[in-house]
C-alpha cells in the first residue's frame, strides 16, 4: 500500500498587520481584506533563484484582473501596500 499524497497546506500569513485581514486561499496565496470585509487584493509568496519574494496585487472595483502593485522581499512590505 502506498502512502497517501498530502496536499500542500494553507498557512496563515507570516505576520499581523493592523487594520488588515489575510485569509489563506491556496498554499502561498492570501486574500487581503479590510476589517469591514471589503476585499483589497492578494499577496502571493514565490521563490525566484532561491530567494523568497512576495507579490502584491490590488483588486479594482469593476476591473477584470487584479493589478500588480509590486514584488517585495518581505511579507510586511507587500502587506503595507494595502494600508
Amino acid at each position: 500500500m502506498s502512502a497517501p499524497t498530502l496536499a500542500p497546506t494553507r498557512e496563515p500569513f507570516p505576520l499581523a498587520v493592523r487594520e488588515l485581514r489575510f485569509d489563506p486561499v491556496a498554499p502561498g496565496l492570501w486574500r487581503v481584506s479590510r476589517a469591514d470585509g471589503a476585499v483589497l487584493g492578494h499577496v502571493e509568496r514565490h521563490r525566484r533563484s532561491g530567494d523568497e519574494r512576495f507579490t502584491a496585487r490590488r483588486m479594482a472595483p469593476g476591473a477584470g484582473a487584479p493589478r500588480v502593485i509590486g514584488e517585495f522581499w518581505s511579507a510586511r512590505d507587500a502587506a503595507e501596500c494595502f494600508r
